[in-house]
């Protein structure tokens, strides 16, 4: 009796296959932990995730781009203004120069003891007392003349220095700005190389730019200098875009309707934001080809339309110009140059 008691009972077959499918069950899940844990190689990322990565870091580079743009144009005014007034500064140089010889040949001839010195000794050796009224006279004509030589050259030193002065100052300014350029172009550079980086990986050497002109550029032709502007445009199709250039064999944003309105003879900064003051404001439903189509907050962007919602632009490093629609990215305005 004791001995049945103490016996255990025998497992159901039932039960026992439960406990085998728990620990294969405990089995999978431990390997699905060691699949996914840290240190394992993960999914790359998809083309459409590195298209928004470069979006994101063009929306952030191409700003850079345009304030460069006006930094380049402020540096040719600032330079054509230096030598401006290197060329209205040398006729008074000149003038400081003969000035300053003219008072050292006086003071040699003085110090020889002829010119104005000879003179009033003989004055003052005639003792004629009926002569002295007239020598005293003669005598504050010399002493009259003397110091009008010195003021001449202290007058005309001070001039140069009060006008040279902002020269000095731009030419100070001029290096500084120019050093900082260099240094911005050497951070687009790299920049540019990280974003074309990531297009490789997205899409090989294919490059996955797509059609560029898929619609009619321009699609009505409106006459004109805007006809002239947006033929110009439509024709550099498939140029490469390269920051700070416009035309004739890369351009970027801005200068490619900088180019294009050149053409029909009116003038544009090589700006988007400045482009955007210096022309009149026109509504969407009024816009006709030619017309510049603004975009994003800061007008970081620009694009020429060109018909039936298409714009013409320089879009970004690693594609060349192509046509897109108008509402691919936030508008900011439009404008018409004149």
């Amino acid at each position: 009796m004791a001995s049945h008691a103490q016996r255990p009972y025998p497992l159901r077959p039932h039960r026992t296959r439960a406990v085998h499918r728990g620990v294969l069950a405990g089995l999978l899940a431990a390997l699905a932990l060691l699949i996914v844990a840290p240190g394992v190689a993960q999914a790359e990322p998809s083309v459409a995730e590195l298209e928004r990565q470069i979006d994101a870091a063009w929306n952030k580079l191409e700003p850079v781009i345009e304030q460069h743009n006006a930094t380049k144009t402020q540096l040719a005014t600032k330079r054509k203004t230096v030598q401006e007034l290197t060329r209205k500064l040398q006729p008074l140089e000149l003038q400081v120069n003969l000035t300053m010889g003219r008072v050292g040949d006086y003071a040699a001839v003085m110090y020889k003891g002829g010119g104005t010195t000879s003179a009033v000794n003989a004055l003052l050796s005639n003792r004629n007392p009926g002569d002295l009224p007239e020598q005293l006279t003669m005598l504050n004509l010399f002493a009259k003349d003397q110091q009008k030589r010195i003021q001449s050259v202290v007058a005309a030193q001070q001039k140069l220095k009060a006008q040279k002065a902002p020269l000095d100052a731009l030419i100070t300014q001029l290096a500084a700005t120019e050093k900082e350029q260099a240094a911005r172009e050497k951070q687009i550079n790299a920049e540019i190389k990280n974003l074309q980086a990531l297009r490789l990986k997205a899409y090989g050497t294919s490059g996955g730019i797509g059609e560029l002109r898929p619609a009619p550029c321009p699609l009505t032709y409106p006459g004109g200098a805007s006809g002239k502007a947006v033929k110009f445009a439509c024709a550099q199709i498939g140029k490469t875009y390269v920051f700070g250039t416009s035309g004739p064999d890369h351009y970027d944003c801005s200068g490619l309707t900088m180019a294009a309105w050149a053409a029909a003879g009116v003038s544009l900064p090589h700006n988007a934001a400045a482009q955007k003051r210096s022309v009149t404001p026109v509504s969407r439903a009024n816009l006709r080809p030619g017309d510049l189509v603004f975009y994003y907050g800061d007008v970081h962007h620009v694009g020429m339309y060109v018909g039936g919602d298409w714009i013409v632009h320089a879009s970004r490093a690693g594609e060349p110009v192509r046509m897109r629609k108008i509402d691919a990215a936030p508008t900011n305005g439009f404008g018409r140059p004149s």
